[in-house]
């Protein structure tokens, strides 16, 4: 079986490179014939076409990626297998995504999202994301590299450090957690709540949202959104850094942080929705909170990156659910019983290690996608 992996290659630190990436490595390591080009040169996925002559094509993105990993294989008569996340809404390519005879998704929310909007789901295939788990592991916190993680982020050595990573703070629930951490900060243990952040324009303004709210809360001292671009070179160190991994997200297609945060041996609070619910288990590996909200929109304006002219207006036939909030209550229930036991972050933090391991390994989920061609395409 020969694979061509479809994503932004070379891979930038972002999550879906970070995925295509890690699948890439994963065939390469079981054996299969693999090679890797980056979603939108057409250049380079043609040279690959003609040459290397692929059974599959497995390209990574969101539905309205579809002219890139779709139709720019089948028009040279490939076997194009996307490998797709949801965005909240699927509104294009409707038809083209329901005559294909494979598409994989990233969770079973993810599924049941695409259904929901029209495609039909006999022909879908929850694949995970795959998680280094050779590079995140649990590491001992006088690990000059974990040290060194904790001291740039102004974390002092008898604080807890609670973390939670994103392209900005608030979509990961940070708003949430820090409404929480102001209820109980004073029956916790010395803690810091770092949240690191991606520069970008739009986050810049989130975070000096959130940094009022934290201010208005009580909290500003001890909280920080640190904005800085940071190599996968980091990551490991900077999540075994900390003590509970953070992260009841508003919207999530997968949550590779949670699942990172799982392979260090750290505990999760997360949010009991969305694809938290296939890859974290309350009270096991994680405390999921309740969903205090959903926030429903009847409508959204989209334009060429979905394949429609600038500033189209689309009216939803009925409200859809565009993201939710966690309960702040919840939160707050569970930070105190999290930080206040450390032989409890321990045993969750060993559950998580041991799940990610068996289930979200880079190197299970590219034998599961062979699995999966065998299967549902007949490969070989």
């Amino acid at each position: 079986m020969k694979v061509l992996v479809l994503y932004d290659y070379p891979p930038a630190p972002g999550g879906l490179a970070t995925q295509g990436d890690l699948l890439y490595r994963g065939l390469l390591e079981i054996g299969v014939e693999a090679r890797a080009a980056h979603i939108r040169s057409d250049l380079e996925k043609e040279w690959h076409y003609r040459w290397f002559k692929p059974d599959a094509v497995v390209g990574v993105g969101f539905w309205g990626d579809y002219p890139d990993i779709v139709a720019h294989p089948q028009r040279f008569g490939m076997r194009a297998v996307p490998w797709l996340l949801a965005d909240g809404y699927v509104a294009n390519y409707r038809h083209e995504l329901n005559v294909l005879p494979l598409i994989l998704v990233t969770a079973t929310w993810v599924k049941e999202t695409f259904h929901r909007d029209g495609i039909r789901s006999d022909h879908m295939v929850v694949l995970p994301v795959g998680c280094d788990t050779d590079a995140f592991m649990p590491r001992d916190p006088a690990d000059p590299k974990v040290r060194a993680a904790r001291e740039i982020l102004g974390v002092a050595p008898d604080q807890l450090m609670l973390l939670t990573v994103g392209g900005d703070a608030a979509s990961k629930g940070a708003r949430e957690v820090m409404e929480a951490l102001a209820r109980v900060q004073d029956s916790l243990p010395e803690w810091r709540y770092v949240c690191k952040v991606w520069p970008q324009p739009r986050t810049a303004v989130q975070n000096g949202l959130d940094e009022a709210l934290a201010l208005s809360l009580g909290i500003a001292d001890r909280v920080s959104f640190p904005a800085h671009r940071v190599s996968r070179d980091l990551m490991p160190y900077l999540i075994a850094a900390c003590d509970v991994y953070l992260a009841p997200s508003r919207l999530e297609g997968f949550g590779m942080p949670q699942v990172e945060a799982g392979a260090c041996g750290k505990p999760v609070i997360g949010i009991r929705a969305m694809a938290m619910l296939d890859t974290l288990v309350h009270g096991e590996t994680a405390f999921l909170a309740g969903v205090a909200q959903e926030i429903r929109i009847t409508g959204t304006i989209l334009g060429p990156e979905a394949g429609f002219a600038p500033d189209t207006h689309v009216v939803f036939d009925q409200p859809r659910v565009a993201d939710y909030r966690a309960s702040v209550d919840d939160i707050a229930a569970y930070l105190p019983l999290l930080l206040k036991d450390p032989d409890l972050r321990a045993r969750m933090g060993a559950a998580g290690r041991e799940r990610v391991v068996a289930r979200f390994d880079y190197r299970q989920v590219a034998r599961q996608l062979v699995e999966t061609l065998t299967e549902q395409l007949g490969l070989t």
